[in-house]
């Protein structure tokens, strides 16, 4: 398995360099880093429904979003370094904290460190393992999730390829997150829930609207609707954008939140397909729902 980090083409970049000896994309060399892991309360109410997810938020990411709240690990890459065997202890510890679930943050670029973790204590786990992306991801490694990963919560940010390429550096975005998420429906089967309304297994296909973007979330909307089982799948659309300082100044169209408006349209949208899932009010555009990562926390 680690061998993948010799030549790494674990997402669509695929770039080929041996992470070994210096980094891709991603800027991760070869072994796990991660910047937080705690419960998290804060995620949609069948993933965090008694005390949280045990969340495992991992450094790096394959995309560069210009509005990124969680910029301070996806980009500057802080966080502290985890050999597989410490994986798996905070996986465990995570549990014994009453964790609803195990959640796994932005992991694809460590899936060598990760399977090998889950790989030790699977076992001994009687909670869910939530795989939460940003969509942008192989098929291929998707199937090698099979057997570790219960629940997918992944996004689809983007219908056009303009608007990934401008805002994530990624113009074939939607063509691989297209094709994951229906391996990833396919693979998780039916929604299955707990005595407690938690989910145990399914997916969520999670959707940020952004300023000036509506239809090209309705776009998505229409896609989810054609192109997956209402079975298999809820659909959180989220209304949470809040400009950060970060934002470059070649994008001032993304300096402002998203209007009723704009949100209510594409929720609207939703509705009228029959879509099922979650909603959010303007309340949770603030920065309050960012995780803190000055505070490392890992368990």
């Amino acid at each position: 398995m680690f061998e993948y980090y010799k030549k790494c083409d674990l997402c669509p970049r695929k770039c080929g360099v041996n992470r070994y000896k210096t980094t891709g994309f991603c800027g991760m060399g070869a072994s796990a880093v991660a910047a937080k892991a705690t419960l998290h309360k804060w995620e949609e109410p069948c993933i965090s429904y008694k005390n949280g997810a045990g969340t495992v938020f991992f450094t790096g990411c394959n995309l560069r979003c210009v509005y990124c709240q969680n910029s301070k690990i996806s980009a500057e890459h802080f966080g502290t370094e985890l050999t597989s065997a410490r994986l798996s202890d905070i996986f465990l510890r995570l549990q014994e904290s009453g964790a609803d679930n195990i959640e796994l943050v932005t992991p694809a670029h460590f899936l060598p460190d990760i399977l090998a973790a889950l790989e030790r204590v699977k076992h001994r786990l009687n909670v869910p393992v939530v795989y939460n992306s940003g969509g942008y991801e192989l098929t291929d490694t998707i199937q090698m999730l099979k057997g570790y990963v219960d629940i997918f919560l992944p996004d689809i940010k983007y219908f056009s390829s303009d608007l990934s390429a401008k805002y994530s550096s990624a113009p074939d975005y939607f063509e691989y997150a297209s094709m994951a998420v229906k391996a990833m429906t396919d693979q998780a089967g039916k929604l299955e829930y707990n005595s407690d309304g938690g989910l145990v297994r399914g997916t969520i296909i999670r959707h940020l609207v952004l300023p000036g973007c509506r239809h090209d979330s309705m776009k998505i909307m229409e896609w989810i609707a054609e192109n997956t089982s209402s079975e298999k799948r809820l659909v959180s659309i989220m209304s949470q954008y809040t400009p950060f300082e970060n934002i470059s100044g070649e994008h001032p169209e993304l300096m402002r939140r998203v209007t009723k408006m704009e949100y209510n349209s594409v929720v609207r949208r939703a509705d009228e397909l029959g879509i099922i899932g979650y909603s959010q009010d303007n309340s949770s555009a603030i920065s309050d729902y960012v995780p803190d990562f000055d505070l490392l926390g890992v368990v």
